[in-house]
């Protein structure tokens, strides 16, 4: 494993841990650390390149791997169904989740502000940063590696869609249950931020009078799921609705 003289040590054994949780499969530290770059660090630190082209490449890469395990492992399904589901694995929340199993946080660089406001644990960052070490992955060990490290990390999202337990539309489904368990009708607060290549959006959910989810997303539609999906999750936790699973 190459750990380049322009990597601090502290760095290095940064990265050389958490190319350990991802399957040691990363041999170039420093393309890992180029997939860890969030724009806001290569800002302060002399405009030295973002991850956000392999961020780019990553989320081909996942498509492809998440496309093709669904085709050929659900041969009787429609286009829509099969395009539901891969909606249910690649999002935002589903991509953060999964840094957070792999305690991502940590090894993303940021700058002071970005910093400040706890953006190690930001939705959208850890799902951008996710897609960059796809990416990375993929140039260093090609495609076969990287689907290996993306079902890795999915592997929990990619049971539970495949055992049919998949949440698919949040928000239909907590407009739906709210109306028929609670008589409450949900509505939802978005605002974005951010320039227009790089928009990203935050919403809330209200019922009643208090809000029961935020979330993030790429746009208004993903950031509207994700918060329907956390008040589903909360709203089941605090016992107000029933668990469909159980």
């Amino acid at each position: 494993m190459s750990s380049p003289a322009s990597l601090e040590p502290g760095r290095t054994a940064l990265l050389a841990d958490l190319s350990l949780r991802l399957g040691d499969v990363v041999t170039d530290l420093a393309a890992l650390d180029a997939a860890l770059r969030h724009r806001s660090w290569c800002g302060e630190n002399g405009g030295v390149t973002s991850n956000e082209r392999l961020e780019f490449l990553g989320d081909a890469v996942l498509q492809l791997v998440i496309t093709e395990r669904l085709y050929r492992g659900e041969p009787a399904l429609p286009e829509g169904v099969l395009a539901q589901r891969r909606s249910a694995l690649v999002n935002t929340r589903a991509l953060a989740d999964a840094a957070r199993r792999v305690d991502l946080g940590p090894a993303i660089r940021l700058g002071r502000g970005e910093a400040a406001t706890g953006g190690n644990d930001k939705d959208s960052i850890l799902a951008d940063a996710t897609e960059a070490v796809i990416g990375a992955v993929y140039l260093e060990g090609g495609f076969e590696v990287a689907r290996d490290v993306v079902v890795s990390l999915l592997l929990d999202d990619i049971i539970r869609v495949e055992s049919g337990l998949d949440p698919g539309d949040p928000k239909s489904r907590l407009q739906e249950r709210a109306a028929h368990e609670l008589e409450l009708v949900p509505s939802y607060e978005v605002d974005g931020a951010g320039p227009d290549h790089a928009r990203e959006f935050s919403a809330t959910v209200v019922l009643g009078d208090a809000v029961w989810g935020r979330g993030e997303g790429r746009t208004k539609k993903e950031a509207e799921q994700a918060a329907a999906a956390a008040a589903l999750r909360r709203l089941v936790d605090e016992g107000k609705l029933t668990d469909e699973h159980r």
